[in-house]
């Protein structure tokens, strides 16, 4: 049985206004992220079930949107570990060889003392199938929300999406996301829809 899923990325933090590299770090929101998420507050549909990142900004960012529904939370929905990268942006770093390299590689190889871009995406997907899977049996047909981090929305939607789409190309921004309908037995996410403007 199909489930609707929203994707949503937390609002923005600290780093983020820095264009930095935010991933195990745990940053909560900064003034602006938790305006921006306050604006749009009760405007999305109530789930069946809500899930989320351990980390305090998906925390705080889910209990901004979805006021006094309770989150469940799974580890493994986590952002990746940039390891030395971590708190750092693109003008910090464009003069080291090994992030010119990781940069060359598309992003896939592993970060310095950081996760392994591959081991991360696979953690993302198969943490979200384990989940949906269990929302469609205890709700057929019902809605799931999901906020967690840009690079795990990447992950997913590279994995399930019909048509199929690189990891890249699902970029979303703080406080923006997807929805779309999945189906547990195919695998397959389809009917994305980018929330860009959550108020229709």
């Amino acid at each position: 049985m199909k489930i609707r899923v929203y994707l949503i990325r937390h609002g923005k933090t600290a780093g983020n206004l820095k264009q930095a590299y935010i991933g195990s770090t745990d940053q909560p929101l900064c003034p602006q992220g938790r305006a921006e998420l306050e604006a749009l507050a009760g405007r999305l549909p109530i789930p069946d079930e809500l899930w989320r990142s351990p980390l305090c900004r998906c925390g705080q960012t889910a209990g901004i949107l979805y006021p006094g529904v309770p989150a469940r939370v799974c580890a493994d929905l986590r952002e990746c570990d940039f390891g030395r990268y971590e708190g750092k942006n693109y003008d910090q770093l464009k003069d080291e060889a090994a992030y010119q390299e990781w940069l060359d590689s598309g992003g896939t190889i592993p970060f310095p003392d950081g996760e392994d871009p591959m081991v991360f995406r696979a953690r993302s997907r198969e943490a979200f199938a384990a989940i949906a899977a269990s929302v469609a049996k205890r709700h057929p047909g019902g809605t799931l929300a999901i906020v967690c981090h840009g690079g795990t929305i990447m992950a997913i939607l590279e994995a399930f999406s019909v048509p199929h789409r690189e990891f890249y190309d699902w970029q979303v921004p703080n406080g923006g996301g997807y929805r779309f309908w999945y189906d547990p037995r195919t695998k397959s996410a389809e009917q994305m829809v980018l929330l860009t403007d959550r108020r229709k």
